[in-house]
């Protein structure tokens, strides 16, 4: 079988302790994959959930989601078995990247789901998401990563969440993020997604979803498909999911721990707000700004 044609290739590397874009030189893609691409804590778990369920309708999955469509990136997991993993897999696979556009391969007759959320929600996702994360998997990592010649920077961010929020914003991946695939967001192959719409109306979302991908939705298995990705269904059934225990103190309820937007309206102050108002306006192309941020204060 002859591998889809790269039509972009990489012109730059996201090396982290946690992710290395450098492990996408070792992808061998297939005609029809499908990728996830997402900043952390944008509905990342949601829309692999989805994408499961719409290639699983009987929810017949071969293995947990996370698992059946792995992390690329992440430095979790030995780079051979995840790639090993997918290699085996018969069915249309799905993979997951938190890498901005320019850092990985684009094929043409691969799709690309861009999610995206307010990058307030995102950041006050994240501060639960690290603390959470079990401190001896943090520790391996940067040992790992030091080992590979990989900078980690300051090591874990501050507890602090307002220190963290200045790191947060100061570093600007998310904004990165939007903006490198933002260029792309007319192309036939790619389809935006935003947290706030799968929130408000999510039969609406998983079906144009489903058109995207030319998955035809069979409506006497939608019910049960559809409620599969409730986020109340998805946190009380954690184990079909991922392997949260493993990296999560707390497992799967303390990944899927709120689902909800607006909370920084009482963590972040005026003057955090303002500073986050100005990076965003100043980093993100305004359209891609009044996309990302629906509640524009």
């Amino acid at each position: 079988m002859t591998s889809p044609a790269c039509i972009r290739r990489p012109t730059a590397e996201y090396r982290h302790f946690i992710s290395d874009s450098c492990r996408w030189g070792h992808f061998a893609p297939r005609a029809g994959d499908i990728f996830v691409c997402t900043p952390p804590k944008c509905g990342t778990t949601w829309v692999q959930t989805i994408v499961a369920n719409l290639l699983f309708p009987a929810g017949d999955m071969p293995e947990p989601v996370t698992v059946m469509a792995p992390w690329l990136d992440a430095r979790f997991n030995p780079l051979d078995e995840t790639l090993a993993r997918l290699a085996a897999q018969t069915h249309r696979r799905s993979i997951k990247t938190h890498t901005p556009a320019d850092g990985i391969p684009w094929f043409a007759d691969a799709s690309y789901i861009v999610v995206g959320r307010d990058g307030r929600d995102a950041f006050m996702s994240f501060t639960n998401h690290i603390a959470n994360l079990r401190p001896e998997r943090i520790a391996t990592l940067i040992a790992s990563a030091l080992e590979e010649g990989i900078d980690v920077g300051g090591g874990p961010p501050s507890a602090d969440i307002h220190e963290f929020f200045a790191h947060w914003l100061a570093d600007g991946q998310f904004f990165n993020f939007i903006t490198t695939y933002w260029q792309y967001r007319d192309e036939p192959n790619v389809l935006f997604v935003h947290y706030d719409d799968l929130t408000a109306d999510l039969d609406a979302e998983m079906r144009r979803i489903a058109g995207f991908l030319g998955i035809g939705v069979g409506e006497t298995t939608w019910p049960e498909a559809k409620a599969r990705c409730g986020f109340e269904y998805m946190r009380n059934n954690s184990e079909k999911i991922g392997t949260f225990d493993a990296q999560f103190v707390g497992g799967g309820k303390a990944f899927f721990f709120k689902g909800r937007n607006g909370r920084w309206r009482d963590v972040l102050t005026a003057d955090e707000l303002r500073a986050y108002v100005a990076r965003a306006t100043a980093a993100l192309p305004p359209d891609a700004r009044a996309w990302v941020d629906r509640a524009v204060v």
